[in-house]
């Protein structure tokens, strides 16, 4: 939605203000995308206290309030997709009513909350060509921090999963994650290096970045890791037509890079994909999935309620599995255990409308080449999380975020804003 510019000399002084508070409620979602990745909170001395996840999205949400205020613009709430979502978290709050655990539903809900603030900070943040890369950027720069705490884990050989699978800390402690989360953003690191006339210095830090995820990813040992990272290698390299050369060229850089490099353990686990029946871990997604699935025979509408999927497996679960509580592998089938038909209906009606959107803005002549590694990066991540992933999560909604927003910039639906308002980073993050 475009909107009139500001007329008279005391309307437009409040508009310079008001447009500068946006702009810090953006410097502010920039922070928090870089901090989802680096987690300064988990390693770094007297950080915690300072709760920098709340503290960045929060501030973020008062400037972006009080900048619309000012400018007299309304909030975007993303069309369907942002219904979608909030009928979803209200079915989510109302599922507490007949939760196995209400006490565990009320967390649950209060995490769900604060990660989807993100969603809406980004829906209605990122405006232009230019915000959505940088965005996009932050990302990948961030992944940096995360791919070298993963590796030097790995060297380092201390309490590595199993014995051998690397991990690193907080949401990152657990292999499967660390490699969901990275494998989210090697395509696009791939866009930003593969872009024509790209500026040097974001080429440097994308090339970096790319090779410590995959590195990292590697080290994880996750299959379902693995099958990510090569199925959104796949989507970016298919739908990038006007490159497709370079596109070929780059995929199979990687696939060499990783098939050289990989230790033989690596591909020695990956063989079990083929034989889960003797794979304990395997296993233990088989016996979640069937708890969800008993779960959403007794419960088929409401589910067992959010979040309480690990308290409903003594209700469940085959009498072999009871012994250690697990969570679903698939938050598709988490979703449909927890909060039944009405609440899968309403995440796949926000998960789908984000996929499509995306996908659709790939053609766009101005942010197509940045939406199709978008797209490709939230193909990977979907498949990722039907072996693993977790809905209070904030890359989740940060990059379903951005989807909507490619969308809104590729429909040019963009706020007004003044010249020359943010740094440039490239010669131009415009075209096909």
């Amino acid at each position: 939605m475009r909107t009139r510019a500001p007329e008279g000399e005391g309307e437009a002084r409040a508009w310079m203000l008001a447009e500068g508070r946006d702009r810090w409620a953006f410097v502010l979602l920039v922070a928090f995308c870089v901090q989802i990745y680096a987690v300064p909170g988990e390693w770094i001395p007297g950080a915690a206290p300072l709760r920098l996840a709340l503290s960045l999205s929060v501030g973020a949400l008062l400037l972006l309030v009080v900048g619309r205020v000012g400018r007299r613009l309304p909030l975007h709430w993303d069309g369907v997709r942002g219904l979608a979502l909030v009928s979803f978290l209200v079915w989510g709050a109302a599922s507490r009513l007949w939760s196995v655990a209400p006490a565990v539903t009320d967390a649950w809900l209060v995490g769900l909350v604060k990660v989807a603030l993100a969603w809406f900070l980004v829906v209605n943040l990122v405006t232009t060509p230019r915000r959505l890369a940088i965005v996009c950027l932050a990302l990948v720069a961030g992944s940096i921090v995360t791919s070298v705490g993963g590796i030097f884990r790995y060297l380092s050989g201390m309490e590595l999963s199993q014995g051998f699978r690397t991990l690193w800390i907080g949401v990152y402690g657990d292999p499967n994650y660390l490699a969901e989360y990275l494998a989210l953003i090697v395509p696009l690191a791939v866009a930003f290096i593969a872009r024509p006339g790209m500026r040097l210095g974001v080429r440097l830090v994308c090339v970096v970045a790319l090779l410590l995820a995959v590195t990292c990813i590697v080290l994880t040992f996750s299959r379902g890791g693995f099958l990510g990272l090569v199925f959104g290698g796949l989507v970016w390299a298919v739908r990038e037509r006007a490159q497709r050369t370079k596109a070929l060229v780059l995929s199979a850089a990687l696939a060499v890079g990783v098939a050289v490099f990989a230790p033989a353990t690596y591909w020695e686990r990956n063989d079990t994909l083929e034989e889960f029946g003797q794979d304990q871990s395997a296993l233990g997604r088989v016996y979640a999935w069937h708890v969800a699935s008993a779960a959403n025979l007794d419960r088929p509408l409401r589910g067992v309620g959010g979040g309480a999927f690990r308290e409903a497996w003594p209700l469940y679960a085959a009498a072999d599995a009871r012994r250690e509580a697990l969570v679903a592998h698939n938050i598709f089938l988490d979703t449909l255990g927890e909060l039944g038909w009405v609440g899968f209906f309403l995440f796949l009606t926000f998960a789908g409308s984000a996929t499509g959107a995306v996908f659709r803005a790939g053609f766009d002549p101005r942010i197509g080449w940045l939406a199709r590694g978008l797209g490709a990066s939230v193909a990977g991540f979907l498949l990722c999380n039907c072996f693993s992933g977790s809905l209070v999560s904030p890359h989740l909604f940060v990059v379903f975020g951005l989807a909507g927003a490619v969308a809104r910039v590729a429909s040019r639906e963009d706020v007004l804003e003044a010249p020359m308002s943010e740094p440039v980073l490239a010669t131009s993050w415009g075209g096909g």
